[in-house]
Formats: C-alpha cells, structure tokens, sequence
C-alpha cells in the first residue's frame, strides 16, 4: 500500500528543534525480582546520552522496587491506570496511587489494552484525560492492524484514536494540555513480530498525525509534541528510524529488557542530531 507522504509548513520551526528525544521501554508482563535487578543494574551503569529523556515501565508488582533503586536519569511509568479517582476497582490502580509512589508517567492505549482487553478509544481518552488533571504525564499509543494498513486505512484508524483526546470533538473528558503528552505510533502488526516499519513507512504516519494536531488542535502543539515510533524497535535499526525528522524517539518492547540493548536505542539520538 502507498501512504501519499504530507508536507507540513510549521509557523513555529523553532519548535521542531526544541522537541528533546525520548525513549519509553514497555517491560509488559515481563520479570522476576532476580532479573530486574539485573536490568536496573544494567541501566546504571549504561553510558546515556544527556539529550534524551528515558522512561522504563515495569509490571505494577516491580514500580516501587525499581523506582528506589533506578538512576535518577530514567524515570518511571506504570504500565495502565484507572480511568478515575481510586476505590472499589478490584485489580486496578489509580493516578493518585501512582503519583504517590513517585511515578510520573503512565502508558495508555496500547494496542494490547485495546485489542486483547478490549480498551475502547473512549475509555482510553477518559483514562489520559483523568492521569493528565492528576499531574501524570500520558504515552498516547496509536496504531493499525495489519488488515487496516493494507486496506489503506491507517490515516484513518490512527485520526480516529486520535480524536479521543481532543477536545475539537466536545468530549467532556478531553485532555486539559497537550504539554505532559507524547504521542506513540505503534503499527499493531510490528508489535512482537519481528516486522517493523521501514523509516519512510514510519515518518509517513508521524507527519501525517502532526498534520492531524496542527488542524484540530493547534500548529503550536503540533509543532512540539513528541511522536514516538514503536513496534520491533530494537539496536540494529533503531538508528535509520531515528534519522527521520517526524520520528521523535522510541517507544520500545522486547529490547527494553535488554539493558545495553536498549542504551543503544537510547543513544540513537546521536542519528537524529547527524541527520538534522
């Protein structure tokens, strides 16, 4: 399928460069007490490059532990949150739960959530919309099954997953800033699988959603939100997607239990200063 590449005059250029690289690794259900403690070991004694901003998810279980005794150089998000204030929700945690821990950030939208749980874009835009007025920072995932891309609906799918976080569309939930989001584009059939995006596939969709922001909410925000790819991301490739100019860091899976794997991935941002 071809994906008709976009174009976009910024009226804030200077925006683009001041977007700082970052890098999410998605531990999933993934660990024991003995192996993450090889991992956070692993990440303190990695060489980070300073102009990136790195973030870790472990399993709900593992958040405190890794919290305590993770460098102060890579923060921590929770995998889900609830979609309100705390109470009689067997299983589920709270933004204020999580705030109270220290975690800054939590992951929502996940292709898992939404295609395994059965998450809707609703519920997802509820969910950002709650941890965001609870001060947590939002990783927004987005992405297409494989059937949609050769279909040619990825603009599509990923706009209308989009919208659920925009107020252009009087949801009451919407998000109250665009300033604590980075948008993650994960084509669901990379997730896992080994098959990844080539870089023009990528930046294709990440141009096309800054498009997407620059109409329905503003050229500012499009201009600084972050975009992030993920799916199969891993260090022999994560430099050549790193090169595009809409490709704004990583949102990693199987690599990030992989500690000099995934400071590889990290350091990557020395492509995107080449290419720029």
């Amino acid at each position: 399928m071809h994906i008709h590449r976009v174009s976009i005059a910024l009226p804030f250029p200077f925006l683009r460069t001041l977007r700082k690289f970052f890098v999410g690794g998605n531990w999933k259900c993934n660990g024991t007490k003995e192996s993450i403690s090889k991992l956070v070991a692993d990440l303190n004694s990695a060489k980070l490059e300073d102009d990136a901003d790195v973030v870790v998810a472990p399993p709900f279980l593992h958040i405190d532990e890794v919290k305590s005794s993770l460098t102060e150089r890579i923060e921590v998000s929770a995998q889900n949150s609830w979609i309100g204030k705390g109470g009689a929700f067997t299983g589920e945690i709270s933004a204020e739960q999580l705030k109270d821990i220290g975690c800054k950030w939590v992951i929502l939208g996940h292709s898992e959530r939404r295609h395994v749980i059965g998450e809707t874009d609703e519920f997802i835009g509820k969910k950002a919309a709650y941890a965001l007025s609870q001060g947590v920072k939002v990783i927004a995932c987005i992405g297409e099954l494989l059937e949609e891309r050769e279909a040619g609906k990825t603009f599509e799918v990923c706009f209308q997953q989009m919208k659920a976080f925009a107020s252009k569309f009087s949801y009451s939930y919407a998000v109250p800033s665009w300033d604590d989001i980075v948008v993650a584009y994960e084509p669901v059939w990379a997730i896992g699988t080994g098959k990844v995006a080539t870089p023009v596939q990528a930046q294709e969709v990440h141009v096309a959603v800054r498009d997407w922001l620059k109409k329905y909410v503003s050229a500012e925000v499009a201009a600084k939100t972050r975009i992030i790819y993920g799916g199969s991301v891993n260090g022999g490739n994560c430099a050549d997607l790193a090169k595009q100019e809409d490709i704004d860091g990583f949102l990693v899976g199987g690599a990030s239990l992989k500690g000099p794997e995934f400071a590889t991935i990290v350091n990557s941002v020395t492509s995107k200063k080449v290419a720029s």
